[in-house]
């Protein structure tokens, strides 16, 4: 048999794994979702959950909420129970089709109370929280370890569960990192806000994160009488398959209502490969072309929104041209560059700090999960 695609591959190792080690209970997260997801190979789940609905991987699942929701329903497996955030009308309706056509007793959770403490910052992490308590507790409730359905007590959830939401933490997702570069001293004056969004909806969630987390730091600061000036910077990159037309209006309008407004923008390549594993997926000292036609047709949508006009359009999106490394700095605006390299920006923006002991840098890195692993990585280095 040939070699199967890399998420399957995934899949059946899992499989195998879990296996080996008989664990009690696997939680399979899909790939695209869907009804040829490699995770289907589980003909019978106990509970199956379909979180948030947007518009991602639309070139495989479809260009409306209601086609992708039909992909997505593909999970649900006769007579099993299925649980559901709340979706916008379209999607929602096609889901209970579907359920009504496998008989899936489909339940719509309602978000936690907010005066429960979790351990992910965002206001839709309340829902994605009641998610995770409807699946859990079913479960708990099927295999005989429970007697007590939580789904309409979430006001007294046990220990075990309070403990679980409190702790969880995922890399990439709302989290904050002072660059560890910096003098401890001045730890706070260069900090990047991470998140992985890359559909128009999560952009959304992530710029109102982003808005409300730096204005909790500067209130902070301003409590201790620091009188340093904080400027914002977005460090953005997304996948050709996406579309920043798409992206970047809802961020920049989020930001604006909550009065961010970006010193900055640049943008940058990804250092990985996605499509090799280990070490072949890191680019080689001769790569010393690099392709920032992509990152340039960015900062043109970006330029467009800043300049009150519409973004870039299908007819003109391939405007720009291969740039190398010496031209990066060329192109450049007063309010956004285009440079050769995620390093490149990191010491550009560590520059920027320590030629000002009087300014502080807020960093949005954002657009693309890819992006924000191979921040997290270099700034470790």
């Amino acid at each position: 048999m040939p070699m199967p695609s890399y998420f399957r591959f995934l899949s059946l190792l899992a499989f195998k794994i879990f296996c080996e080690e008989q664990v009690e209970v696997a939680i399979l997260e899909v790939g695209l979702g869907g009804k040829f997801d490699a995770t289907n190979a589980v003909e019978k789940p106990m509970v199956c959950g379909i979180s948030s609905l947007g518009f991602d991987h639309m070139e495989i699942l479809g260009n409306t909420l209601g086609a992708i929701a039909g992909e997505k329903a593909g999970i649900f497996k006769q007579g099993v129970p299925a649980f559901t955030a709340p979706q916008l009308d379209e999607p929602m309706q096609v889901l209970k089709e579907k359920a009504s056509e496998l008989n899936v007793p489909l339940q719509v959770v309602s978000p936690l109370d907010k005066s429960l403490h979790l351990g992910l910052d965002g206001e839709h992490q309340y829902i994605n929280a009641a998610l995770a308590v409807a699946l859990c507790s079913t479960w708990l409730q099927k295999t005989g370890h429970s007697d007590i359905s939580y789904l309409e007590q979430t006001r007294s959830l046990p220990e075990t569960f309070l403990k679980g939401l409190s702790t969880a933490g995922l890399q990439g997702r709302a989290q904050i990192v002072a660059d560890p570069s910096i003098e401890p001293e001045r730890s706070g004056d260069l900090v990047f806000y991470l998140d992985g969004a890359h559909s128009p909806e999560s952009m959304e969630v992530c710029a109102k994160w982003f808005s409300v987390a730096i204005k909790e730091e500067d209130d902070k600061n301003l409590s201790i009488n620091s009188r340093k000036k904080s400027k914002q910077i977005l460090l953005f990159n997304c996948m050709p398959v996406r579309d920043p037309a798409l992206l970047l209006p809802p961020l920049m309008t989020t930001c604006s209502k909550h009065g961010v407004h970006f010193e900055k923008v640049l943008f940058v390549p990804n250092i990985s490969v996605y499509n090799k594993v280990g070490n072949s997926a890191l680019p080689t000292s001769s790569d010393h072309q690099v392709d920032l036609s992509w990152q340039l047709n960015l900062q043109t949508v970006w330029e467009n929104l800043s300049h009150g006009e519409r973004g870039l359009d299908s007819k003109n999106s391939n405007i720009r041209q291969t740039k190398d490394i010496t031209d990066a700095y060329d192109k450049s605006t007063e309010s956004s560059t285009v440079l050769a390299s995620l390093p490149m920006a990191i010491n550009l923006l560590r520059e920027m700090v320590r030629k000002n002991e009087s300014t502080r840098l807020q960093v949005l890195v954002a657009g693309s999960l890819h992006l924000v692993g191979d921040m997290l990585k270099t700034i470790k280095k």
